[in-house]
């Protein structure tokens, strides 16, 4: 009864409802991401090559090493401040302790193998664009099954306390 008179129910709900639109904020961002992986390049090895390794038929230049430790230096703080929400969110969900903890490795190995893979193509072995498209599938796969997760622990938590509130009345 407490909780209902000193209004910490309303409190959880808007909190429930600043994190679920933070989710769609990230459900976009999601999308956008793969958008703009799509736009440079598709799921097959050849056009992953050429993205990184220049194309004479397309007329286009290899990816410098200055081009792509700027966009890694990005993506590490970007990339690691939002896997670390999400993962910190999912661990306020009520999941076993064992999916926790796989799907926030996978995240987080996903995350680094994707930005480790463009330079191993460039500078490496032009075969690494294999593994640039599992580790970019996987970081896609990932962080929609941690949305997803998230996402629908929310919402049942709050169906669950709208019928808690609902039956005081």
């Amino acid at each position: 009864m407490r909780f209902f008179v000193t209004g910490e129910q309303n409190r959880q709900m808007l909190l429930n409802a600043l994190v679920l639109m933070f989710m769609g904020y990230v459900f976009l961002l999601w999308i956008s991401n793969g958008m703009m992986y799509f736009h440079k390049m598709d799921l097959t090895a050849d056009s992953v090559i050429a993205y990184y390794l220049g194309s004479e038929e397309d007329f286009t230049q290899p990816k410098s090493y200055q081009s792509l430790l700027e966009v890694t230096h990005f993506h590490l703080f970007a990339m690691g401040m939002l896997i670390l929400t999400l993962t910190h969110l999912m661990l306020m969900i009520d999941v076993p302790t064992l999916v926790k903890v796989w799907v926030s490795v996978l995240v987080y190995c996903s995350a680094i193998a994707d930005e480790l893979a463009g330079w191993l193509v460039r500078f490496v072995h032009p075969y690494f664009a294999y593994f640039k498209i599992a580790s970019f599938v996987l970081l896609e796969f990932s962080l929609a099954l941690l949305i997803a997760v998230v996402v629908i622990a929310l919402i049942q938590s709050r169906r669950k306390a709208l019928r808690k509130h609902s039956s005081y009345y």
